[in-house]
């Protein structure tokens, strides 16, 4: 049997003034869709350290004030894919400037939007993050439907 790993995400929900950064994401994962910044959890490195790493390197934004909001157990792809993540959502807050378009290949823009008013489609991760976070339930577990 080969061996398959599980594999760690991060998604940071960066907020500023009651409003969310989403990017609209491009390239073959999720393309079209609204998504948070986000990625994998390097080796050595801890959720925190992800979450601020990866709202740098995509957006350009420092983010403090890190907070845990957030398990999603996706096993949505692993039939198809052979793919399982844990994504876990952080909110931070932005600091001082705009987002820029540091990777623009996975990103076409980034904007603001108001909590009761975020844009569709919604990348899978970041939904179950958001939806986590508005209800204040920490885990959800999607599983492969056939």
């Amino acid at each position: 049997m080969e061996n398959k790993f599980v594999k760690i995400g991060v998604g940071v929900i960066i907020i500023r003034d009651d409003k969310v950064l989403l990017g609209l994401r491009q390239g073959s994962h999720g393309a079209g869709e609204w998504a948070f910044p986000g990625g994998k959890v390097e080796f050595g490195e801890t959720i925190f350290e992800a979450a601020i790493r990866e709202a740098k390197e995509e957006s350009g934004i420092d983010v403090t004030d890190l907070e845990l909001i957030s398990i999603a157990d996706e096993m949505r792809y692993i039939d198809t894919d052979g793919k399982h993540f844990v994504v876990i959502g952080v909110k931070a807050n932005a600091a001082q400037g705009e987002p820029l378009l540091m990777e623009p290949d996975k990103f076409t823009e980034w904007q603001w939007f108001p909590v009761d008013k975020l844009p569709s489609p919604m990348f899978e991760g970041s939904k179950l993050s958001m939806n986590n976070y508005l209800t204040k339930n920490i885990y959800t577990e999607v599983k492969y439907r056939k």
